[in-house]
């Protein structure tokens, strides 16, 4: 039997594509069952992130018959009745491309954030799923814990997953240099837009749980401070914050900085000169560059976080070269079959999203 995948991705199609021939986990089984049942697959896996749609299958088909079948199954399973995949949308692969692929998946080569971890975890939950309903067997069980395998070298014994490769993270990246901790730390965000929440969102995750929101719309400003369980402030009384606060991210829409040198400066002496992170995410810029003379003072716009995160991808697709020789190298036995008696070791589930 071959391996073969058949699958949309974020490099084939838009979102709004994808989001329509995604699957539920509570409609998956049902799905591998049709595919058993209809001689498509004799074992099979259905990868469904928010970036991807993706079918595993071990297939006695011959591969051309295989992708015909595979594409026409997920045209069928859409969302939306009618619905049907643009040709150059899905991808179709035999092996040893369908296995290569695979290895890629897990080890965060083929997503959309170069080397990120949550895809392994996805995937794992994936194969889990079918197998549990008893629709892996011996190829598919081979092929995904060996990526998995592959997965967890390729992160130990490379840099592809150094440094943050997004303005938010790199925001938090540096909140972390300047703080020992960030459980104790208090955030004020200026403006309730795209940006900002996810600038807060990032810290947030990481374990600020005090953050004030203000905003010329004071409704906006509620809406975004209660995914924190914050607190909104009116938009003329954000000056006041600074006091308290440790870490200020600025996203308005305003024409000219809304904080210079001259307004900070008695605001860093009532906060007796504690450090003070400032995020400035605006185009024009919220904050006066000059506020950096300021001892104590943190100041970082977006050009300077985006240069960062550009430096750290830079540096992650550096390793690319170096991850694909480890797949080479790895997938080799795979596709020559295993020596005798060999045992392959049991997944460890994890709890990860994309």
């Amino acid at each position: 039997m071959n391996i073969v995948v058949a699958g949309l991705s974020h490099h084939t199609s838009p979102v709004e594509l994808r989001e329509r021939f995604a699957f539920a986990e509570a409609d998956v089984p049902g799905a591998l069952g049709r595919l058993r049942a209809a001689g498509i697959a004799a074992e099979a896996v259905i990868l469904s992130t928010c970036n991807r749609v993706e079918i595993y299958a071990a297939t006695p088909l011959p591969p051309s018959q295989a992708f015909s079948e595979l594409t026409g199954f997920l045209n069928q399973s859409a969302a939306t009745a009618g619905e049907r995949l643009p040709g150059d949308a899905i991808y179709t692969l035999a092996e040893p491309q369908s296995l290569r692929h695979l290895f890629k998946v897990a080890s965060g080569l083929d997503s959309m954030v170069l080397g990120e971890t949550e895809i392994l975890g996805q995937l794992k939950d994936a194969y889990e799923l079918a197998n549990a309903h008893k629709f892996t067997g011996p190829k598919l069980h081979k092929a995904f814990q060996r990526a998995f395998h592959v997965a967890k070298h390729i992160r130990t014994n490379t840099n592809i997953q150094r440094g943050s490769v997004s303005v938010a993270s790199v925001a938090v990246e540096l909140a972390q240099k300047i703080f020992s901790s960030l459980a104790d730390r208090r955030t004020l965000v200026i403006g309730a837009g795209e940006m900002s929440g996810k600038v807060a969102r990032a810290l947030f995750s990481r374990g600020v749980r005090q953050i004030v929101v203000t905003s010329r719309s004071l409704e906006n400003a509620e809406t975004l401070a209660a995914e924190f369980s914050g607190r909104a402030v009116p938009f003329d009384d954000w000056a006041a914050e600074f006091e308290k606060i440790d870490i200020a991210i600025s996203s308005t829409a305003a024409p000219r900085p809304i904080l210079d040198r001259a307004k900070l400066e008695p605001l860093m002496k009532l906060r007796r000169h504690r450090p003070l992170l400032l995020i400035d995410i605006a185009v024009p810029r919220d904050i006066d560059p000059a506020v950096n003379f300021l001892e104590n003072v943190y100041l970082y716009n977006i050009d300077d976080l985006q240069g960062i995160a550009d430096d750290y991808l830079k540096q992650r697709r550096e390793e690319i070269i170096q991850c694909e020789k480890i797949i080479a190298e790895k997938i080799r036995p795979l596709l020559e079959g295993p020596p005798s008696g060999d045992v392959v070791p049991g997944v460890v589930r994890t709890q990860c999203m994309e």
